[in-house]
């Protein structure tokens, strides 16, 4: 798993995983709750897609889904967000990023 960085859309978003299943999404989710005690303000469960919404640092980003494109973390407010809330994406998902290296080196050795 490397981190990419994209701003394709107006905002910086966080690819965190590209090639995943649902249960990366889920440990993703469980690593920002458990040791960033993150609570998920709005889940929007589709059959392709899950949507969750949450406060990180004062700003509301989404944690992303999708079948087909796997994980990313990208600010709720889209193109409108604001500069702070982009360079939160990007401080987050490097502590996902150095976060699922540990989970996955563990892993490995075990």
């Amino acid at each position: 798993m490397s981190l990419t960085l994209r701003t394709d859309f107006g905002c910086t978003e966080a690819i965190i995983d590209d090639d995943c299943g649902l249960k990366r999404f889920y440990e993703v989710a469980e690593i920002l709750s458990d040791d960033l005690e993150i609570q998920f303000v709005r889940k929007d469960d589709d059959f392709d897609t899950i949507t969750w919404d949450f406060i990180f640092k004062g700003h509301t980003l989404t944690l992303h889904y999708n079948i087909y494109t796997g994980i990313s973390v990208y600010p709720c407010k889209f193109r409108e967000a604001p500069r702070k809330e982009n360079e939160a994406v990007v401080e987050l998902a490097g502590f996902l990023e150095n976060k699922l290296f540990v989970h996955s080196s563990k892993r490995f050795l075990s």
